[in-house]
């Protein structure tokens, strides 16, 4: 059973569970809001005339009494056709907006705390992530970049991948570990087509330098790593980071030696169409069972949930991590 309801914030909720004829929910693990577009017909016999519905609307969709998501109304469009089109984003769409802040000594949920409090945001389970960042300084940046960066630093660190998004109107803050699905999809079992690719050509990099300005010295403090072996098969692929100036030694051999190990790899992107399962979300790690690889877990970068005519299916976007 489908549920989407329509909050005026004028005292008015209205169910328009019944007049919708297409629903299609997005949910991203690239710093993206998660998204919600429904259609439904304007002159639905069971519509009410007082029905109106502004942007800033509150959305709540639910499925099967799963909530899957809470937003916002961003956009209105209707023509002769008697058909309307909604578009709604959850929370994260609120952190597009620029400002500066300069953190010292802070783990990314800190962070995320933070620009949630300054931004009247609602937040809900935020992990700890058990590291410390030195310091960091976002000018004029998108408060979801500098969520982001603060992420790419613990990620750099610790090696763990953490998943930040909205969970039905709740920021959080996940350890993918944490998001594993026991699902198995592949040729037999719900997945109607795929497409695999394995490519060096954006994220891989087989030699590490990074470099810090040493102000007593007066010179760059050099850090080169590098993996002999791919790049004899590859070609030298190189990545230049220059690191914080208050980073010591120790700390810029080890990002040194961390970035090595999650570049220094094939990116594996596996394209996915498949019978749809309300479980299933960016962030979410599941088993799919390929031809000439067999079964393996990937995780999903982008889903996207389709509900028309009766029919539930999904596209995903994942890869080996």
């Amino acid at each position: 059973m489908i549920e989407i309801m329509l909050d005026r914030k004028n005292g008015s909720v209205w169910d328009l569970g019944q007049v919708v004829t297409d629903i299609t929910w997005k949910t991203s693990r690239q710093a993206k809001p998660a998204s919600l577009d429904i259609t439904f017909v304007n002159d639905g016999l069971a519509q009410s005339k007082k029905f109106d519905v502004a942007n800033g609307d509150i959305v709540r969709f639910r499925k099967d009494n799963k909530d899957l998501f809470y937003g916002y109304v961003f956009s209105k469009e209707w023509g002769a056709d008697a058909q309307v089109k909604l578009m709604a984003y959850d929370q994260v769409r609120y952190l597009s907006s620029n400002e500066t802040y300069r953190f010292e000594n802070v783990k990314v949920e800190d962070i995320i705390r933070k620009i949630a409090k300054d931004y009247n945001l609602k937040t809900g389970e935020l992990t700890d992530t058990k590291h410390t960042i030195p310091s960091m300084l976002q000018d004029n940046k998108k408060l979801i970049d500098t969520i982001s960066k603060g992420l790419d630093a613990t990620l750099i660190a610790t090696g763990q991948y953490y998943m930040f998004y909205d969970q039905f109107g709740e920021l959080t803050l996940k350890n993918i570990n944490e998001m594993l699905l026991m699902l198995a999809i592949g040729e037999d079992s719900l997945m109607t087509d795929f497409s695999y690719k394995k490519s060096i050509d954006n994220e891989t990099y087989n030699r590490i330098k990074v470099v810090r300005d040493n102000k007593e010295t007066g010179k760059r403090d050099v850090y080169l790593y590098q993996h002999g072996q791919n790049i004899a098969q590859w070609g030298l692929l190189s990545l230049y980071e220059v690191a914080d100036e208050n980073m010591n030694p120790a700390q810029l051999k080890e990002l040194a030696k961390n970035l090595l190990e999650l570049k220094n790899r094939e990116e594996q992107t596996l394209s996915v169409e498949a019978i749809g399962d309300l479980r299933v979300r960016a962030g979410n790690t599941i088993y799919v069972n390929l031809p000439g690889e067999g079964l393996k877990p990937y995780l999903i970068d982008e889903c996207t949930h389709k509900f028309s005519n009766g029919t539930h299916t999904m596209s995903l976007n994942m890869k080996v991590v």
